[in-house]
C-alpha cells in the first residue's frame, strides 16, 4: 500500500521472496503454502456443457484464458497466436469481457495470420457453471505481467493446468505461488520463449498433458491450497504473533508463520 499506517502484509515465499522486503512499506508475514485464501466448498456444477454448446470444436485442442481482456498484452497475444499456428485445429477460448473485445481481438488475430474463427468467446455465467465449463479446456494460458489470481485458482480447482511466466512483482508471481503449492512447479517458466516451448510441447503431447492433469487432480486433494480451515489456522497464528509483538512494545517486524 505504500502507507505507514499499514504494519504488515500477508504473503508467501513465492509471491514475495524475503529479499524483496526493502520494496515494501509493510513488514512481510510469510504464510506457509500460498498467501491466497481459497474456499474448498466452492460449488462446481455437476453437469458439463458440450463443446458444441460452447462453440468449441469437437476434436481440436482448446487453449483457454479466462482473464479480464485488459490483461492481454500485444507480446503475449503474439505468442498465443504462434501457438495456434503451431497446433492445427486448435482454438483460444477467452472471456467475453465487454462488447468491444471480441471484434478487436479477432481483428488482431487476423493481422497475425490466424483465422478469427479460432478465437472463441465465453459469455459470463454464474460461478458454478463457469467452473464446470473449464472441463472442456485442455490448457490454461496465463497472462503477463499481470498474472491470473482468482482466475488461476478457479482453473486449478476445476482441474485445468496452467502455464505461467513468473516475474519480479507481486502481480506477476501469483500463478507461480499457486502452482508451487499444488506441486506443479514444472509449469512455471522464466521467459516468454520457455513459456511458448512448454505450452506447445504440452499441446502436441497428449500423454505428457494427461500426466500433468492427473498430477493436478491428485495433488489438489492433499496440497492444502483449497483447505480454508488450514488457511484460517495459519492466518490466526499470524495475527497472534502481530499482537505479541505489539504488546511487547516492539516495532512491527517481518516473520514466518510455521505450519
Amino acid at each position: 500500500m505504500g502507507g505507514s499506517f499499514m504494519d504488515y502484509i500477508l504473503v508467501d515465499h513465492h509471491v514475495v521472496p524475503t529479499d524483496q522486503q526493502p520494496f515494501y512499506a509493510e513488514k512481510l508475514v510469510q504464510l506457509p503454502g500460498c498467501y491466497q485464501v481459497n474456499d474448498s466448498g466452492r460449488l462446481i456444477a455437476p453437469n458439463t456443457p458440450t463443446r458444441l454448446e460452447c462453440n468449441l470444436p469437437e476434436n481440436g485442442f482448446v487453449f483457454c484464458s479466462f482473464n479480464n481482456n485488459y490483461k492481454i498484452t500485444p507480446v503475449m497475444f503474439d505468442m498465443w497466436m504462434r501457438l495456434l499456428n503451431g497446433v492445427p485445429g486448435s482454438v483460444l477460448w477467452m472471456l467475453e469481457g465487454n462488447r468491444f473485445a471480441p471484434e478487436n481481438l479477432r481483428r488482431e488475430a487476423e493481422k497475425r495470420g490466424v483465422d478469427q474463427e479460432r478465437l472463441v468467446f465465453a459469455p459470463r455465467q454464474k460461478l458454478p457453471d463457469h467452473l464446470s465449463r473449464h472441463r472442456l479446456a485442455d490448457l490454461f494460458l496465463d497472462t503477463f505481467p499481470y498474472n491470473s489470481h482468482t482466475t488461476a485458482s478457479d482453473a486449478l480447482r476445476a482441474g485445468c493446468p496452467i502455464v505461467t511466466l513468473i516475474g519480479q512483482t507481486f502481480i506477476s508471481r501469483v500463478a507461480a505461488s499457486l502452482l508451487h503449492t499444488d506441486g506443479l512447479q514444472d509449469l512455471i517458466t522464466t521467459s516468454i520463449e520457455d513459456y511458448e516451448i512448454l505450452a506447445l510441447g504440452l499441446a502436441r503431447d497428449p500423454a505428457r498433458l494427461a500426466e500433468v492433469r492427473s498430477r493436478l487432480k491428485t495433488n489438489s486433494l492433499t496440497c492444502g491450497l483449497f483447505d480454508g480451515k488450514r488457511f484460517a489456522r495459519n492466518a490466526e497464528k499470524a495475527y497472534l504473533k502481530m499482537w505479541e509483538i505489539y504488546k511487547s512494545g516492539q516495532k512491527p517486524s517481518p516473520f514466518d508463520v510455521e505450519e
